[in-house]
């Protein structure tokens, strides 16, 4: 399964552990600036990543707000990821633009199923699962039809026809499929990595603040 969070923690990531331990039992607000540190650190993967999200025709749903960062409690780091909030924020109505042209066969002629409309009604930051998608891709995907006992051995397509006799029909649900990109997997590592090398250095640089005073 590829990779849909990406960690980041300061044990064995900073020289001056010692000195940051030290400093911390002496100084109970460090641990909160130390994560403060985290928190921008993060919020500057986070950016990044939505910067390179791979949509070919744009975001109009805003999905890149639903990368995600987390700062642990217990131990010093956090990490970003493009899983689901535990819990979802409130619809919003979203409709797109219809394309059907005067004479159009097949397209978007179809009623919107109740799911279509639910799942484009999830505002951006609710919308990792489309990001996954992208990472992970999917299986081939079709248009569930209902069965017509009047259309012999046609189970899906809204032409219909005899399939025996003209083969497949004009319209049989298939929306093809994703292909796997892991972009998150594969990007993520290396911001994860620059992030590790920042963080470094403003910690770094929190130590010798509170040694010179």
């Amino acid at each position: 399964m590829e990779d849909i969070t990406g960690n980041i923690q300061v044990d064995g990531l900073v020289k001056q552990r010692e000195e940051l331990e030290r400093l911390m039992m002496g100084n109970p607000q460090m641990e909160k600036r130390v994560q403060k540190l985290i928190r921008k650190v993060l919020g500057e993967v986070r950016k990044r990543l939505g910067e390179n999200i791979p949509f070919k025709h744009g975001d109009p749903r805003k999905a890149y707000k639903a990368i995600r960062t987390i700062v642990y409690k217990r131990v010093l780091g956090g990490n970003v990821n493009i899983l689901n909030k535990r819990r979802a924020g409130p619809l919003t109505q979203y409709s797109p633009t219809r394309t059907l042209r005067s004479g159009q066969r097949g397209g978007n002629r179809r009623l919107r199923s109740e799911r279509t409309y639910k799942l484009e009604s999830y505002s951006g930051p609710d919308r990792g699962f489309i990001l996954r998608f992208l990472n992970s891709g999917t299986a081939d995907r079709y248009i569930s039809f209902k069965y017509d006992e009047a259309r012999e051995h046609v189970t899906r397509g809204s032409q219909g026809g005899n399939l025996r006799k003209y083969g497949r029909t004009i319209n049989t649900g298939y929306r093809g499929s994703i292909a796997p990109r892991n972009w998150f997997g594969n990007r993520s590592q290396r911001e994860m990595q620059n992030a590790a090398r920042n963080l470094e250095r403003l910690i770094d640089l929190l130590i010798k603040q509170e040694f010179n005073k």
